[in-house]
């Protein structure tokens, strides 16, 4: 009997000493769709859709008509014309409002979503429309984990195809589940993947339109104080080659002393944390007196938080598109315009074309997911 003791605890000590040694990752997650919030081994899968299907337990859609703080020119909706799978591919559809509830309605209608309407701001819940101040004229798709997963520090993957024609705006993008620092941008913003979808809009003889990718940080004290630009990194593809053309991997590596944006494996941009974001904004020397709202947060504050992941498909607006860049259409409203919805409205035939909107079967307008993943550090 003593033999055999000894020998099964030899066994035990072998396959325990075969296992993989599990080095426990400083990342941490909540929401529906996780079983556990710590403990994760480092480089474990901790989130994952592969888009066999449009999961509901992992995605809310936005319904507002608020334009995202920068007046674009979409209305975010549920509905499968805007987002849907297909051959386990999601698909962000930009459609016009005017197939569903007729033209005149855009300058008389009224939309009323407040029964399901996620933010009310910018009047993200109710709007009138008159023959100068148009309704919005694009219907489309802002998908988020809100709910379901939010995590604090690991590596995420997204591989995408982008969407091409004038004045498409996809986004692949991370917001504080907890605005624990503030509003916005306080609590910060992480822009994995921004791009315009224009084929050959060019500023300063560079493509900034499909050719160019963008990733950012934001974040600062107020509104008006985002230093945005400290933390700001692009890529160009060759010439004709944009980033339309193809799926490509967006990857974000994030941990207590750097984030790190990478597309298909090649670093795009680094933001080394050192002494904390205060610093790196230069606040205090800017602007004497304002007040540090992340002191009581770790150096990385205000990126110490968890955030949740969206994916969206915004057009026009504000603030994206700059009035001085070359684009072959020119651009149809100035971001100065008190008018600029019912000026892009008017330039549709040019736009449209440029989607290949009217072609049966095209997705060149589409943002088009494989696969989000997100491991543990």
């Amino acid at each position: 009997m003593k033999l055999l003791v000894v020998n099964l605890l030899a066994l035990v000590a072998l396959t325990l000493a075969a296992q993989p040694r599990c080095d426990i990752s400083l990342t941490t997650a909540s929401g529906s769709a996780v079983s556990k919030n710590n403990g994760f081994c480092s480089g474990e899968l901790i989130f994952e859709d592969n888009f066999d299907k449009l999961d509901f337990k992992h995605w809310e859609h936005e319904s507002t008509l608020g334009g995202g703080g920068n007046w674009e020119f979409q209305w975010y909706t549920n509905n499968r014309s805007n987002s849907y799978t297909e051959n386990g591919v999601l698909h962000i559809r930009p459609t016009l409002t005017s197939e569903v509830y007729g033209e005149p309605f855009l300058s008389s209608g009224t939309i009323d979503i407040q029964g399901d309407c996620t933010n009310a701001a910018f009047y993200g819940c109710q709007r009138a429309g008159t023959p100068t101040n148009l309704l919005n004229p694009i219907r489309s798709a802002r998908l988020r984990t809100l709910n379901s997963f939010s995590f604090k520090y690991g590596r995420v993957e997204v591989k995408a195809k982008l969407p091409a024609g004038d004045w498409l705006w996809p986004a692949i993008w991370m917001l504080p589940t907890d605005s624990a620092y503030g509003s916005w941008p306080s609590s910060g913003e992480i822009d994995i993947m921004e791009s315009r979808g224009n084929r050959n809009l060019v500023q300063d003889g560079v493509n900034i339109g499909a050719e160019q990718v963008a990733s950012t940080l934001h974040f600062g004290p107020a509104t008006e104080f985002n230093a945005y630009e400290t933390a700001h990194y692009s890529r160009n593809t060759a010439p004709g080659q944009g980033y339309n053309l193809d799926f490509h991997r967006y990857q974000m590596e994030w941990t207590p002393d750097r984030i790190t944006f990478k597309i298909d494996d090649v670093e795009t941009g680094t933001v080394n944390i050192g002494s904390g974001f205060w610093d790196r904004g230069g606040f205090a020397a800017k602007y004497p007196g304002l007040a540090n709202p992340w002191k009581a947060g770790d150096k990385s504050a205000p990126f110490d938080q968890e955030f949740h992941l969206l994916l969206n498909l915004a057009v026009g607006g504000v603030s994206y598109f700059s009035d001085s860049a070359s684009n072959p259409n020119g651009k149809p409203w100035n971001n100065l315009s008190p008018t600029a919805p019912l000026e892009f409205w008017n330039a549709r035939n040019a736009w449209l074309n440029t989607w290949n909107y009217y072609v049966p079967g095209n997705t060149d307008s589409h943002l088009q997911v494989d696969y989000v993943r997100v491991y543990a550090l």
